[in-house]
């Protein structure tokens, strides 16, 4: 399973990394804006995205849009400080298959993986 991770927070970027314990989830690139990441998605083919939604050049729900134009199959995350509850029940109306706040502890981020990959 690949894993793609987008934000524009280098910190959280590495903080997913080192996060994930899923044993069959490899990180496959990572991205710090929503323009960015549609383009690794072209690239990589990733299973599953952890998505920000506040970020430059193309924000989260517009990226998230645009992924699942290019693989409609693909199982966002938004890992989102964004306190506001409409634009997240927006990102799962769009597609988004999860959403966690930050900041989140690694088990949080692990589970969420895990709901997200069992049926695949």
């Amino acid at each position: 399973m690949k894993l793609l991770i987008v934000d524009d927070s280098n910190i959280i970027r590495r903080k997913i990394r080192r996060s994930n314990k899923v044993g069959d989830l490899d990180v496959v690139g990572s991205a710090c804006n929503g323009l960015e990441a549609v383009e690794l998605v072209k690239q990589t083919q990733p299973d599953l995205v952890t998505m920000d939604l506040t970020m430059p050049e193309m924000d989260g729900i517009e990226s998230i849009e645009k992924i699942l134009e290019v693989k409609p199959d693909t199982r966002i995350l938004v890992v989102s400080a964004l306190a506001d509850k409409a634009t997240a029940i927006k990102a799962l109306t769009i597609g988004a298959r999860g959403f966690i706040c930050k900041p989140f502890t690694e088990d949080e981020l692990n589970n969420a993986f895990e709901q997200l990959l069992e049926d695949i």
